[in-house]
Order: structure tokens, then C-alpha cells, then sequence
């Protein structure tokens, strides 16, 4: 790999010095033909293969060679200055020559970053909007995009570090089927979105799930409802995939508000015989106290009104009654309370849950970082929507967090932005629960 390196920075250099090539074989219009030929036809070839191949995939491959591209022309650029300072201002060449040849070397040097900046951009899913137009609007500014590029390629790094990394873990474990559960899962979204088919609301984790044997299927309830109607619709989900695949019963993962819903649906409408366990991820077991205090401090009339829209565009997007103020409702600390008293656990299933916590205010976008700062002070950690505490429901598995001072969201419980956390694998930890049913013979 090298020594490829090696190879090809020292094509691109005389690629970029052609002139002052071609200058020193005057005389000799053959290999001057044959060295502008190969050098052009090289640089065609870099510019589309810039890496070795491997077994990776597409998007990797382009990926990787964006990032190659990048260092390339940064490496080239050094070389040149310094060939140009220790050489050519000191040799013979007329200046009419090295002018044509520091033109051709910079077109070299724009069109590798170029080509590399569009690769990233096309083919990264962990640079920001931000950075990304960023990036598109000054690739082209020196010094400036130095810096730009230093920290594009850093994530662009750790990005195809652990793609490979994840990849060989499932290749290693591919016929293990360690997500092979004994009854179907039901994944059960929270409040405030539905189960699209474009936008997935558990990001990459079914996938990662089903790669490793799992069969999936999602609750598909309305994305704000009273308890009563999103658990109705979850029993006719259940219903319909203990018909679909003629077994008795499934295990439901429910992330926050469908945490609530699914121990509605177990314990108030007989599907506890169909249910085998329910994991709560980052479900208010005991109330939100967030939502206490809008509903505190936010006028009525400011409430109402955003649930009037909010209603009317869920409506459009395919939920047939929308409830935004009774979905938030639901989950106040009071009602909560009261919900705990009536819903009571059904001995024949187990009930799970797991907790994650922020760790600062930056951890999260609007309104998690809002959120957090918010609930800090009056319960303690929390992943900006639900104290750990509240989380807390039945067997309390574990509570999520980084080393470093990132933190695990609410929204990063279910892959919500898709992004690569260091010392937190949001699939893996599903693998690991799923694999934990397993093991109990579920």
C-alpha cells in the first residue's frame, strides 16, 4: 500500500511538472508524446481508481478514495513548492515555461481536490449539512480549506473504520443468527412520528438486526393518540403478525411514548398472552417532568394552537385522528402515576428496560440540548426527554453513555441522525438485547 502511494504521488508529480519534462527531452518529440500520453492517461485512471480495490462496498470505495484524493493533493502541493524552491528557480528554464507549468500543476492539484471534496460529500453519511456546504463552498480557498479538509477527513476516517469494523463483525457471525429470536419483533416508535417507509424511525438497527437473523415488523400506530387508540392499533399489529407467522406470540422493543402504549395494550386489552417480553428503551415510566412544566408555563391557547397544526399535518401524512395534546397528556408525570396504578405487569411476560443519558448541553440538537439543561436541574441525568429514573421499569438492563463527553440522546437510542457515536454502537446495543431475548428462549 505504500509503495502504491509512493508510486502514484510520484506520477501525479511529473504529471504536474509535464511541462518542465517535456522541456528537458526537447529534441526528442516521441518520448515527449509518449510522456504527456501516459501521464494524462494515469491521471484519468487516479482520478477513477485512486485505491486499490478490496471487498468493500461501493459507497466505501468511493469514500475512501475521496479521502485519498484529498491527501494526495496535499502532498503534491508540498512537493511542487519545494521542487520549485530547491529546483526550478534555480535552473534554466525561461519564465514563459514556468508559468505554463505552475498553471497545469494547480489545475492537477484543483481537479484532485475537487473530485475528492465531491466524493465525500456524495458518499459520506457522517458529515454534517453543515460541513458539507462548508466543504462545497471552500474546497477551493486555500489555507482556509487546510483546515476544512483536516477535519472532513478525520470523520471521513473514523466513518470507514467503522463500516469495516462492523462488517467484519457481522461477516464473522453471519451464520450464528444471533438475533434468531423464537418469536417475531415488534418495534414500537415513540410519539411525535410514524413508521416510514423513507425515513425509518430506528435509523440502521433493523437492518442490523435483520442481517443477523432477526424478523422485524413495526407497531405502525399513529404518531400522537390517547393511550387507548395507539394501543388498539398495536393489537391489531400483533394480531396481524401472529397470523402472518403462525406463532403465539412476539417480543415488542418500544422506544418512549411506545413503551407506555405496549404495556397498555398487555395488560388492559388481553394481549398478554401474545407478548412474550417488552424492552422499554427511554420510556417515562414515571412521567416526563419536561412536559409538566410546558404545560405549566406555556399558555393554553399557544398549546392548543400548535396542536391544531399539528393535527391537521399528521392528518395528511397518514394518521387518521391525530391527538397531539392528549399524546402529551399521557405523559405527565400525574397521568402517569395514575397509569402505573391501573396497567398493572402480567406475570407471563417479561418486562426489560434500558436508560441513556446526555452529558452536556452540546450532546444533542433542538430541543434535546433544551431539554437536558432543563431536566438537569429537576431530576438529575436524563437524555433530554426522560430522566433515568423514569426509565427505569421492570428489569432495568443498563443506562447508555460515552466515556468521553458526548453522551447518548433520545434521539440517538434510535438512530435518529444515523450517526457514528465513538464508544457507543446504537446497533450493536439492540444486538445485544435481541441476543439477550434469545438466550432466555424467547
Amino acid at each position: 500500500m505504500l509503495l502504491k502511494r509512493l508510486f502514484n504521488i510520484l506520477g501525479l508529480l511529473l504529471l504536474s511538472n509535464i511541462v518542465l519534462a517535456v522541456n528537458m527531452l526537447h529534441g526528442r518529440p516521441i518520448l515527449s508524446a509518449a510522456a504527456v500520453l501516459v501521464s494524462a492517461l494515469f491521471f484519468i485512471v487516479y482520478n477513477v481508481n485512486p485505491r486499490e480495490k478490496r471487498k468493500y462496498t461501493t459507497r466505501l470505495e468511493v469514500l475512501m478514495g475521496g479521502r485519498e484524493l484529498i491527501i494526495s493533493a496535499f502532498v503534491l502541493f508540498v512537493l511542487d513548492i519545494c521542487l520549485y524552491v530547491f529546483f526550478i528557480s534555480k535552473s534554466g528554464f525561461t519564465i514563459p515555461v514556468i508559468i505554463i507549468n505552475e498553471i497545469i500543476c494547480l489545475c492537477v492539484i484543483l481537479i484532485l481536490i475537487f473530485n475528492g471534496t465531491l466524493r465525500m460529500i456524495c458518499a459520506s453519511t457522517q458529515l454534517s449539512i453543515i460541513m458539507r456546504v462548508t466543504l462545497f463552498f471552500t474546497w477551493w480557498i486555500p489555507v482556509v480549506n487546510f483546515f476544512v479538509f483536516l477535519h472532513c477527513c478525520r470523520i471521513v476516517k473514523r466513518e470507514c473504520l467503522f463500516i469495516i469494523a462492523k462488517n467484519e463483525l457481522n461477516e464473522a457471525r453471519k451464520d450464528n443468527d444471533i438475533c434468531k429470536t423464537k418469536y417475531p419483533l415488534l418495534l414500537v416508535h415513540g410519539i411525535f412520528w410514524r413508521d416510514w417507509q423513507i425515513f425509518n424511525y430506528w435509523g440502521r438497527i433493523p437492518k442490523e438486526l435483520i442481517r443477523n437473523g432477526a424478523t422485524v415488523y413495526y407497531g405502525n400506530q399513529q404518531s400522537a393518540a390517547p393511550m387507548e387508540v395507539g394501543a388498539n392499533e398495536l393489537k391489531n399489529q400483533i394480531l396481524s403478525i401472529i397470523e402472518q407467522e403462525k406463532c403465539e406470540k412476539v417480543n415488542i422493543i418500544a422506544h418512549s411514548k411506545g413503551g407506555l402504549d405496549a404495556r397498555y395494550v398487555i395488560s388492559c386489552l388481553g394481549m398478554d398472552n401474545h407478548v412474550a417480553s417488552l424492552t422499554a428503551i427511554g420510556t417515562p415510566h414515571r412521567g416526563c417532568a419536561l412536559l409538566d412544566i410546558i404545560l405549566k408555563k406555556v399558555p393554553d391557547s399557544i398549546i392548543h394552537m400548535a396542536a391544531k397544526r399539528y393535527n391537521a399535518m399528521y392528518k395528511k401524512l397518514g394518521d387518521t385522528e391525530p391527538d397531539f395534546y392528549s399524546g402529551i397528556c399521557d405523559l405527565t408525570t400525574e397521568k402517569c402515576e395514575q397509569f402505573n396504578k391501573e396497567v398493572i405487569d402480567k406475570e407471563n411476560v417479561l418486562y426489560q428496560s434500558v436508560a441513556s443519558k446526555m452529558s452536556k448541553f452540546s450532546s444533542a440538537n433542538f430541543p434535546l440540548n433544551v431539554g437536558f439543561a432543563v431536566l438537569r436541574r429537576t431530576d438529575g441525568e436524563n437524555d433530554g426527554f426522560v430522566s433515568v429514573e423514569s426509565s427505569k421499569w421492570g428489569e432495568y438492563l443498563d443506562c447508555y453513555e460515552t466515556k468521553r463527553k458526548r453522551g447518548v440522546s433520545h434521539g440517538d437510542m434510535i438512530d435518529l441522525m444515523r450517526e457514528n457515536i465513538r464508544g457507543f454502537d446504537v446497533c450493536e446495543c439492540y444486538v445485544e438485547l435481541v441476543k439477550g431475548l434469545k438466550s432466555k428462549g424467547l
